[in-house]
């Protein structure tokens, strides 16, 4: 159930019963040969389905994150620190205001992680305020899935290259990149990773996606039962 899909009334419905809500935390930027709302896609296909069996509503995500390191790269678009934080600080509050209390939040991008201190700051503030994060891709049961057929997960790599995430065809095989140490600028990154995927299996069996998709949710729709 998406907030898109309801009215003001439905939404005033909705709060006297439950008071909970999702919200998708993405990026907009390069993710090899898969769509640039990669880190939107997977996190709000995890968001739909926990929703469909929880009833819980999933508000529109943030399509834009911390993701300086790829400006090189077209079609990325990044937003300063300060301005995503204040961002996630005004979507929050305004859903808090109107009643909402506890928010399961899915990140899909790495780079947002400053958005934790900032939601912290707000539960601070806020009596009665819960707050949940979780990032897909550092779940150790979705790590275990990866483990079992001798994988490691890389930005771009096989495990966000789901069936909704692909926009072309993939390339066969295995990528390896070699060592490299401290902060990249944007232009050090594209050189040092090319068609920017970082490493590993470039894809593999969709079977294995839906196990680790399963897993994924399985950890989502734990989360809110908090």
């Amino acid at each position: 159930m998406r907030l898109e899909d309801l009215n003001w009334m439905d939404v005033e419905e909705y709060l006297r019963r439950d008071d909970r809500v999702i919200l998708v935390l993405g990026a907009c930027e390069q993710h090899g040969y898969l769509s640039l709302l990669t880190d939107v896609r997977i996190s709000m296909a995890l968001a739909d389905a926990a929703s469909r069996q929880s009833g819980v509503l999933v508000a529109p995500p943030l399509n834009f994150g911390i993701s300086p390191y790829f400006l090189t790269y077209p079609g990325t678009i990044s937003l300063r620190t300060e301005t995503f934080v204040r961002v996630v600080e005004d979507i929050v509050q305004s859903l808090y205001h109107q009643g909402f209390r506890r928010f399961v939040v899915l990140n899909g991008h790495g780079g947002n992680i400053a958005a934790q201190n900032v939601l912290t700051e707000i539960a601070n503030r806020h009596a009665g305020m819960r707050v949940a994060w979780y990032a897909w891709w550092q779940s150790h049961s979705v790590e275990e899935v990866a483990a079992r057929y001798g994988l490691k997960i890389y930005h771009a790599g096989w495990a966000e290259a789901f069936p909704f995430t692909r926009v072309t065809e993939l390339p066969s095989g295995e990528k390896r990149v070699e060592g490299y140490q401290g902060l990249l600028s944007a232009e050090e990154t594209r050189t040092t990773f090319g068609d920017g995927v970082f490493g590993g299996a470039y894809q593999v069996d969709d079977a294995i996606l839906e196990e680790l998709f399963d897993v994924a949710l399985q950890d989502v729709l734990a989360l809110l039962n908090f």
